[in-house]
């Protein structure tokens, strides 16, 4: 009797995971505010707080670091980290997987095909449409390449109405495999400068953030994630089971198809502006079940604020540990959260048959 006394309720972890709110918030609130005061430069935060508080004129080169360089960039983090943990969280309940991400289905597999096919073939298009597209042409081909990839997979998946989960799956591999035989392609008739620019793209940045990616990406990404948290409930009747969340009152395949609409949405804006980043949407989702339990109506809240505030961490990484060079970020992700996982598997070895 005493043992099953110290078995927390389930609502004592509801209490615990809405209270994970407050300190992950507090937590992205610190991440905010030493990314905007890190950097190469000898610009000080809290020398223009200083500044502005005393109502004296900022030099052009502290207005140009901290509002041209450095928020956007921030900006930009805590919507690519929000959007790959969400859509990390998304897919492990929808596939029931807890080794699901987004490039499980091959959605970062398509975007990175067309960002690929936008650097390597990029030169050949028109000078007027070059003109017109300018830098923005790889992030909206790595945008269209997800998406595409994504309506193809749909279009596999479904069959009289109804969309397989398992076929999807199997799809996914499939198409991300022939994704990457095509990218290997144009990989292989690049040349030098493309394949340089190629290898810094597939490693991950927000080297290139800027206040027009920020608002062409950061709605998207916004509406996608609002969307994704409203599929709580349906993903937690879907744990039990289709057939049972069909019963309790689950609309089974509108749910599906919202949510992969909405994590091709989140992952494929967040692709195009920061590259291949991994690691973010499988550790994130994990951590938050081994600490607040698998509830996705705080679940996925919570991996939002979590998510970025991991990847504004791994930004100041990148950003400090070779000054003035960068590090991709894609690498320093891969070194942090290689051994978290691993030590989620170990830990989770004994408990569960993954």
């Amino acid at each position: 009797m005493a043992v099953l006394s110290n078995i927390p309720r389930p609502m004592d972890r509801l209490q615990m995971a809405r209270l994970m709110h407050v300190w992950l918030g507090l937590l992205l609130l610190a991440v905010s505010i030493a990314s905007l005061a890190i950097g190469a430069s000898g610009t000080s935060l809290w020398g223009v707080i200083l500044k502005v508080a005393h109502g004296q004129a900022l030099t052009q080169t502290e207005a140009v670091v901290l509002w041209d360089i450095r928020a956007p960039r921030l900006v930009l983090g805590i919507c690519v980290g929000a959007s790959l943990a969400v859509s990390g969280a998304v897919m492990q309940g929808l596939f029931r997987n807890p080794l699901a991400d987004p490039g499980l289905v091959g959605v970062s597999a398509g975007a990175g095909l067309g960002a690929i096919s936008a650097i390597v073939l990029g030169g050949l298009l028109p000078a007027a449409v070059s003109q017109v597209t300018g830098t923005y042409l790889v992030p909206v081909a790595a945008f269209l390449g997800g998406w595409i990839s994504t309506l193809v997979l749909y279009r596999v998946a479904t069959r009289g109405g109804r969309t397989s989960v398992a076929t999807m799956l199997l799809a996914g591999i499939a198409l991300g495999a022939l994704a990457g035989a095509a990218s290997g392609l144009l990989v292989y008739a690049a040349d030098d400068r493309q394949l340089r620019d190629l290898t810094f793209w597939g490693l991950g940045s927000l080297a290139g953030a800027s206040w027009a990616k920020v608002m062409v990406a950061g709605p998207l990404i916004a509406l996608a994630i609002g969307v994704a948290c409203t599929l709580g409930r349906g993903l937690n009747g879907l744990a039990m089971g289709e057939a049972t969340a069909h019963h309790i009152g689950i609309p089974v395949q509108r749910m599906k198809n919202t949510a992969i609409l909405t994590v091709a949405g989140a992952t494929g804006a967040a692709v195009a502006v920061s590259g291949g980043i991994g690691f973010i949407g499988i550790i994130v989702p994990h951590l938050l079940r081994l600490w607040t339990g698998p509830d996705h109506r705080t679940l996925l809240i919570n991996a939002a604020l979590l998510g970025a505030s991991l990847l504004l961490i791994a930004d100041m990484i990148s950003r400090v540990v070779i000054a003035p060079a960068e590090l991709p970020i894609g690498i320093v992700t891969a070194v942090l959260g290689g051994p978290v996982f691993l030590w989620i598997l170990l830990r989770k070895r004994g408990m569960v048959d993954l």
